[in-house]
């Protein structure tokens, strides 16, 4: 995670904003005063956004230090300390429901992840994530995913090319999609058709997909397609994903021989973690 784009930055100063508006009214109380705090979990889970935090409070007042107690991903359980913070009062005061939400959020998001990812102990099979997240704070939901033992999918529309049903359906059908694609897009652009039937998934490999994404399958179904469809693959590199699944059901579907598992689950569902700032 790049801590010191400029995107981030800017989120950051708009973040700040938000709630600080044209100025803090309790601010006056608080001048010529030095303070120091400290997070704590107020439950278990795994905590994400340290290093977010650090940069916020830096950019409310470069004066301000925080020190981490543990790193992104660390699990965490209630009445442990977090980070320790020191600088001036008002700007401790002024930047901690900005932070507090942040890393609420993406502790929330890791915690959720950790726990999915505890049904596929023992296997190969990986856990990624979906575009299925918070307009503006896709970068920071996907890293809160990897800090809880998930792997990313595509960032965005112009990381790898996916035929979903849409394109299906108003294209000339999978083969022609896949050699439309193939024919513009830049090397090594990875291909993924997603397929709701036997039928479609078979066209996909032939067409030379690099990956099918196979949507509301059960696992039953897949115990007899995913080899087929390893078969009928000119190459080894064949990835098959699984979407649509129930988050309580992701072992039964680790099993089947696919390569990932991709959900929406950990952003869509996830509860944000309880932690608190106390003033010493």
């Amino acid at each position: 995670m790049d801590w010191q784009a400029p995107a981030l930055t800017l989120a950051l100063d708009r973040w700040i904003d938000e709630d600080i508006g044209r100025g803090d009214l309790t601010s006056v109380a608080l001048q010529g005063q030095y303070g120091s705090a400290h997070w704590v979990a107020k439950q278990p889970g795994r905590f994400c956004g340290g290093s977010l935090v650090q940069k916020l409070f830096h950019r409310l007042d470069p004066s301000c230090h925080v020190q981490l107690l543990l790193a992104d991903g660390a699990q965490v359980l209630p009445g442990q300390r977090l980070l320790e913070l020191e600088g001036p009062a008002a700007a401790l005061v002024a930047g901690e429901r900005t932070a507090l939400n942040l890393a609420m959020h993406l502790s929330g998001i890791a915690t959720a992840t950790a726990d999915l990812m505890l049904q596929l102990k023992g296997t190969a099979v990986r856990l990624t994530d979906t575009r299925k997240t918070t307009p503006g704070l896709r970068v920071l939901e996907k890293y809160a995913v990897r800090c809880g033992g998930g792997v990313n999918h595509r960032m965005g529309l112009d990381d790898a090319a996916i035929l979903k049903e849409n394109h299906l359906a108003w294209s000339c059908g999978i083969s022609k999609a896949v050699q439309a694609v193939r024919s513009k897009a830049p090397w090594p652009t990875r291909i993924i058709v997603e397929a709701e039937t036997e039928r479609q998934a078979s066209e996909a490999v032939k067409a030379g997909a690099d990956g099918v994404l196979l949507d509301e399958f059960t696992p039953e179904q897949l115990m007899g397609l995913v080899p087929r469809l390893r078969r009928l693959a000119t190459s080894g590199l064949l990835v098959v994903e699984a979407s649509g699944v129930q988050p309580e059901r992701l072992h039964a579907y680790a099993v089947t021989g696919i390569d990932l598992i991709s959900t929406s689950a950990p952003v869509t569902r996830g509860r944000w973690l309880d932690l608190s700032m106390r003033f010493n």
